[in-house]
């Protein structure tokens, strides 16, 4: 029985060492030299204080804002310790609830907007993290923001594009617009 009880025990603690310690650290390691900023979690910081994350949403609720997608996570919108869609098929009253009060609180908060209301505004991503909004759901909201800031509708249109992502790799995905990057970049022109 020692016999084999030994060699069981050494294979366990070198595969202990190897994918528990030596794995992890090699991994960190790469990850760190090759991708510095998305190992750190892909902060943004705002006077030497982190304020997000570039690759998750947050949630937005001021007219003053640019709105960010729904957030289907719980307890709380964007939890990151969450995620997940809502799962919710398109003839569900839950679905239709919430893009109808979605759309209600955008009629709210501009009356005089009669444009179409991009969909990436009244729905949830899959992850219910999206940091992103279409370059339309920006555009939507240009007019909104600009009056509720007190500021020209080109001065708001200019930072829509100064904070444009383009495609990946020029062909994968659309142009997006990360919208805490956008509200900070606002919140400066004070």
């Amino acid at each position: 029985m020692n016999k084999m009880i030994r060699p069981l025990l050494m294979t366990f603690a070198g595969l202990t060492l190897l994918t528990g310690v030596a794995y992890p650290l090699l991994t960190t390691g790469l990850g760190k030299l090759l991708f510095p900023s998305q190992v750190e979690g892909s902060l943004i910081y705002r006077d030497g204080k982190p304020v997000g994350s570039s690759l998750i949403g947050q949630q937005f609720t001021e007219p003053r804002y640019f709105w960010g997608r729904l957030s289907a996570t719980a307890p709380m919108p964007y939890n990151g310790g969450a995620s997940g869609g809502s799962n919710l098929g398109p003839i569900n009253p839950a679905l239709s609830d919430a893009v109808q009060a979605r759309l209600t609180a955008l009629q709210a908060a501009d009356p005089d907007n009669k444009s179409p209301v991009p969909v990436d505004l009244v729905t949830a991503s899959a992850s219910g993290l999206d940091p992103h909004i279409s370059v339309a759901a920006a555009l939507y909201q240009l007019n909104r923001v600009a009056r509720v800031r007190g500021l020209p509708v080109d001065k708001v249109r200019e930072q829509i594009e100064a904070n444009t992502e383009q495609r990946q790799l020029g062909v994968l995905g659309e142009a997006r617009v990360n919208v805490l990057k956008l509200n900070l970049a606002l919140e400066a022109l004070k």
